[in-house]
């Protein structure tokens, strides 16, 4: 599986897309994104691990506390997420240019 299959499988969950909705506006500790999406620890535990394993997010301890775990996204995976959305965008914007041509060239 390559990175990209693994970043696609993360995102097909609900609950990761919005775990990803939430750190793209900043770092934030495990408790409060328990809090917002009303998860429990253990699966918060679960999705974290599956977003972690999947390179979409970075988990660090504050230097004051190591118990506390904060949680953000990386930006390497995000951008080869965008890349190869945008890439895809142009391959089905020519596909369907070309096939309207097609269709207007026919009798």
């Amino acid at each position: 599986m390559t990175g990209l299959d693994r970043t696609l499988a993360a995102l097909a969950d609900p609950k990761r897309r919005r775990l990803v909705e939430l750190l793209s506006e900043g770092p934030r500790r495990a408790g409060e994104l328990a809090r917002v999406l009303d998860l429990n620890p253990s699966a918060l535990s679960r999705h974290l691990r599956t977003l972690k394993a999947s390179g979409l997010v970075e988990e660090s301890h504050p230097e004051f506390d190591a118990r506390v775990r904060v949680y953000s996204l990386r930006s390497a995976r995000i951008g080869e997420l965008k890349d190869w959305l945008a890439a895809t965008e142009r391959m089905w914007s020519e596909q369907l240019a070309a096939f309207k041509a097609h269709l207007e060239r026919a009798p």
